[in-house]
């Protein structure tokens, strides 16, 4: 099936490629369920030639089995790209194409690399053997560093509109709830597909997220049931509704949009607080796994929702912010 609105990114590269102007190294930017890395297969394909490949990047993909390619991703049980990973690849791009079109390798998520792994990779970023395409995934570019930045060129994978991603989604599978699964997802359609299955949980952390803010749960108690679930699902769930909260207030969303909060709770928060609010869940979902403690961050981010965010000044870390960061 079709991703429609890659249409623009693959003609600007069957483009590119017509023309000769392709550019060595790139790197897939935009939010996690756009459809990074079934663009960067589709690429991958294109540059080493396999037959039938369609014009547009598909769903759901699989990834090429080819001697000349390679996809760099954390190992099984880590969280990181290892120097290790990123000196094999390097050492595996310098050798003579299998079948004459180049070499071609995808680095997903890239801003999993560590710093030394990142480092190793920049020579071939900046030099690379022969006919080679390197293509980077990004899920939160905040991490990578400047250096790998300046040497590929950045493609932004952009959200489709509500209506296109329904109308994509109900011709994969026919379903009403779909509306919700999208809202869940910021309007992304690959990550709707996973949210669907979800949209119990999600009403179950609406519900948490609406009785902390009212007094009615503590959140040291919701702080303890979340922090069981996958900490990086739940610092976007939590992006999101802050998200849309700040359109609500800006008047940007209808109020039956409105699934996390009374309007009379909200309209106590002052919309400054709201973006200190959501700075904060960035800065949590900017660091690597394993660099803080999820239990204390999760406290930390509650107890300030609880208190109506009155302590959020924008440009200040909340409340034990520098301590969780610590992992103390």
């Amino acid at each position: 099936m079709d991703i429609f609105w890659h249409q623009q990114l693959a003609d600007h590269w069957l483009e590119g490629r017509a023309q000769g102007r392709n550019p060595h190294a790139l790197i897939l930017l935009g939010p996690k369920g756009v459809g990074k890395r079934a663009a960067a297969d589709w690429l991958v394909r294109q540059h080493l030639a396999i037959a039938s490949v369609p014009n547009c990047p598909q769903y759901p993909f699989q990834r090429l089995e080819h001697p000349d390619s390679r996809w760099i991703e954390p190992a099984e049980g880590k969280d990181v790209i290892g120097i290790e990973q990123i000196r094999d690849l390097v050492a595996a791009l310098s050798l003579t194409s299998f079948q004459g079109q180049g070499k071609a390798a995808v680095i997903a998520p890239a801003d999993a690399m560590t710093m030394n792994a990142a480092n190793s990779l920049l020579k071939t970023l900046e030099e690379p053997p022969g006919a080679t395409l390197l293509v980077l995934v990004a899920d939160r570019i905040g991490t990578l560093p400047a250096t790998i930045l300046s040497r590929c060129q950045r493609i932004q994978v952009a959200t489709p509109s509500e209506e296109g991603a329904l109308r994509w989604l109900e011709a994969l599978k026919p379903d009403s709830a779909w509306v919700d699964a999208l809202r869940i997802a910021g309007n992304a359609p690959l990550e709707a597909i996973l949210a669907h299955d979800k949209l119990d949980m999600h009403a179950a952390m609406c519900r948490d997220f609406a009785a902390v803010a009212t007094g009615e749960r503590s959140p040291l108690d919701i702080a303890s049931h979340w922090v069981k679930q996958d900490s990086i699902a739940v610092l976007d769930w939590l992006a999101r509704q802050v998200q849309r909260l700040i359109q609500l207030q800006a008047g940007d969303v209808n109020d039956s949009d409105n699934r996390v909060m009374d309007d009379s709770v909200l309209r106590q928060i002052d919309t400054r607080n709201l973006f200190c609010y959501l700075d904060a869940i960035n800065q949590l979902r900017r660091r690597p796994a394993g660099s803080y403690n999820v239990h204390l961050a999760l406290e930390s981010l509650l107890i300030d929702w609880a208190e109506g965010l009155v302590n959020c000044e924008r440009g200040m870390r909340i409340d034990g912010m520098q301590h969780m960061l610590a992992g103390g």
